[in-house]
C-alpha cells in the first residue's frame, strides 16, 4: 500500500513526492525501495502488487525498476485502506482462488529483517491451514499514545463464524479487541498488563477469507468490487476501477473488518518496527551523536550546546546552530521548519492553515 501523503513528515514529504518515495533515513534507499526488498524475501517480483494513487504511478515505476507496469494498481481516489485491500483481494482471487495475501505499508521501518521474515512465514503457514485473518502485533517498548493497540488472549482455540474451532499454532494468538490510540494513563495500563500489542497495519490472510469477511460485514463494499470479477486481470480492469472505485466507502480495514470479525489472530513480533509517522519517531530509531542529535546529513555542520535535535539539510549547505534543545530543523529548498519536538503534533495545524491559502499551496 503506497498511496498515502505522509503529511506529518512535512516539509520533506509533499503531495507530489510523499515520504514513501524519500530517502528519509539517509541510507541511499527510499522507504518504498526498502519495503520492496523485504517483500522479495518471500515473494517473486511478479507476485508483488503496489497499490498507489494515480498521481504516483510514475514514481513507483521510477523507484522500482523491477516491477511490471501491470503490477502497479492505481486508485482514482483516496478512500482509505479497506477499498484498497478489497480491490487487491478480488483481483488475486480471480487469478488464484487459493491466493495468500501479505499486506505491507510502503513507508514503515523494520530493523530486524530476519525476524520479520520469520514472523511473516509463521502467519502465512497459519492462514494456509485456517480460515483466519492475521495481523502482526508489535511488542510494545513504551506506553506510546500514537499507536492503536491489539488486545490478545492466551486461549488455545477460538471459534470462527462457521462454528468450528481453530487450533492456534505457537505464537499465533486470538485477538480479543482492537483499541484506538489511548491516553498516556491507558497506554501505561496496556503496557503493564502484557496483554496488548501495537497495531502495525501488516496483515496476512487468504484472499477468499478476507472477501468472505467483506461480504458479511461490509456488503456494499463487497458488492462493488465483486461486480468487477469479469474484468479483473483483463484489459477492462482499469476502466471498471476508474468508474467504480470513487464510489467505495472511505473506511479503514480496521473499522471495516478487523474490529468486527471473530476469526482474527495476531503474531507477536519484536522486529524493530516503526511506522515513521512523525519526525520524533525518526529521532527515536536513528543513531544519535554524543549530544543526542540525529543528523540526516552531518556534512558541513557546526553545532554547539545543541542536543536532542533532529536536523536535515542539503549536504552542501553549511549549518551553524548554537543553544538549541529538542527541536526539529528541516531545511528544504523552499521551506525551513524549526519546531519544538514537543509540539510536533501541531504541525498539522500549520498545514491546514496553508491549505486555506491558495498562494501557499506550492509549499504542500
Amino acid at each position: 500500500m503506497a498511496g498515502g501523503i505522509g503529511s506529518r513528515f512535512w516539509p520533506s514529504s509533499r503531495t507530489a513526492r510523499p515520504k514513501q518515495f524519500i530517502d528519509i533515513l539517509g541510507t541511499g534507499e527510499s522507504l518504498m525501495q526498502m519495503t520492496w526488498q523485504r517483500a522479495r524475501r518471500f515473494s517473486k517480483p511478479e507476485q508483488i502488487l503496489v497499490l498507489t494513487n494515480q498521481l504516483y504511478q510514475n514514481l513507483v515505476a521510477e523507484h522500482l525498476p523491477e516491477i511490471s507496469k501491470t503490477n502497479i494498481l492505481t486508485e482514482p481516489a483516496r478512500n482509505n485502506t479497506a477499498p484498497c485491500i478489497a480491490y487487491a483481494a478480488f483481483k488475486l482471487y480471480q487469478k488464484d482462488p487459493e491466493a495468500i495475501m501479505v499486506i505491507l505499508p510502503a513507508d514503515h521501518l523494520i530493523l530486524k529483517e530476519d525476524k520479520y521474515a520469520e514472523k511473516i512465514q509463521t502467519a502465512v503457514d497459519f492462514v494456509a491451514k485456517n480460515e483466519a485473518l492475521v495481523t502482526l502485533g508489535i511488542q510494545p517498548t513504551r506506553p506510546d499514545t500514537g499507536y492503536g493497540y491489539i488486545q490478545f488472549t492466551q486461549n488455545a482455540t477460538q471459534p470462527t463464524d462457521k462454528g468450528r474451532a481453530i487450533d492456534t499454532a505457537i505464537n499465533v494468538l486470538p485477538v480479543k479487541s482492537f483499541k484506538e490510540k489511548p491516553d498516556l494513563v491507558t497506554a501505561e495500563r496496556y503496557l503493564n498488563s502484557r496483554q496488548y500489542l501495537w497495531n502495525a497495519g501488516i496483515f496476512i490472510w487468504k484472499a477468499k477469507d478476507v472477501i468472505s469477511g467483506f461480504k458479511k460485514y461490509q456488503p456494499d463494499l463487497y458488492a462493488l468490487f465483486e461486480g468487477g470479477m469479469p474484468y479483473y486481470n483483463t484489459d477492462q480492469e482499469n476502466a471498471f476501477i476508474e468508474q467504480h472505485y470513487k464510489t467505495s466507502p472511505k473506511i479503514s480495514i480496521d473499522y471495516a473488518l478487523m474490529e468486527k470479525a471473530d476469526n482474527v489472530f495476531t503474531v507477536p513480533a519484536d522486529i524493530g518496527w516503526s511506522d515513521l509517522g512523525t519526525w520524533a519517531s525518526l529521532w527515536d530509531v536513528k543513531q544519535k551523536d554524543d549530544a543526542g542529535n540525529v543528523l540526516i546529513s552531518d556534512q558541513h555542520m557546526e553545532l554547539s550546546q545543541t542536543k536532542g535535535c533532529i536536523i536535515s539539510k542539503d549536504p552542501e549547505k553549511l549549518a551553524v546552530i548554537d543553544g538549541l534543545t529538542d527541536y526539529i530543523v528541516i531545511d528544504q529548498k523552499d521551506v525551513l521548519l524549526i519546531y519544538p519536538k514537543s509540539k510536533e503534533q501541531d504541525i498539522k495545524h500549520i498545514i491546514a492553515k496553508l491549505e486555506q491559502q491558495k498562494e501557499a499551496n506550492r509549499y504542500l
